[in-house]
């Protein structure tokens, strides 16, 4: 599992004093760089070395999140497939679950245009940090 902090900034926060919900994609995209380092280790976006598309996303708001205190971004594998695979993201605030969702991300070469198997070693990788589904959402003090 991948841990992140995000702290609210005032511009997160909308007109009924909470963070908005279009916060949440920015704060999972922040959590998914760990993932996205075992693909390309220095983050170069260049269109010959970045190595993955996003195909789908959802997300679930659990309960409100506010300004003043900070966010605990969660990221975990929750299945792998042969070109795919699945990230799950928690977002924690003062020991509560706020929001949670899923991403499904393809091994994409961007030059063939085509999607491609996801190398051994990156797999190996990626299985360090695979979770079942029915721990989603626990604390991790229990």
């Amino acid at each position: 599992m991948f841990i992140d902090y995000v702290t609210p900034r005032f511009g997160n926060i909308d007109g009924l004093r909470h963070v908005n919900n279009i916060v949440v994609a920015d704060w999972f995209e922040i959590g998914r760089n760990g993932v996205f380092r075992y693909f390309t280790p220095d983050l170069n976006l260049s269109y010959e070395k970045w190595k993955l598309i996003m195909v789908r996303t959802e997300f679930d708001y659990v309960s409100q999140m506010f300004f003043g205190s900070d966010v605990e971004i969660r990221t975990y594998l929750l299945k792998i497939g042969n070109s795919s695979f699945t990230v799950g993201h928690e977002a924690w605030q003062d020991g509560e679950l706020k929001a949670k969702g899923k991403a499904v991300i393809v091994h994409y070469d961007f030059i063939e245009k085509k999607s491609k198997p996801i190398p051994n070693e990156i797999r190996e990788k990626l299985t360090n940090h695979l979770i079942d589904e029915v721990e989603i959402g626990k604390s991790l003090d229990n």
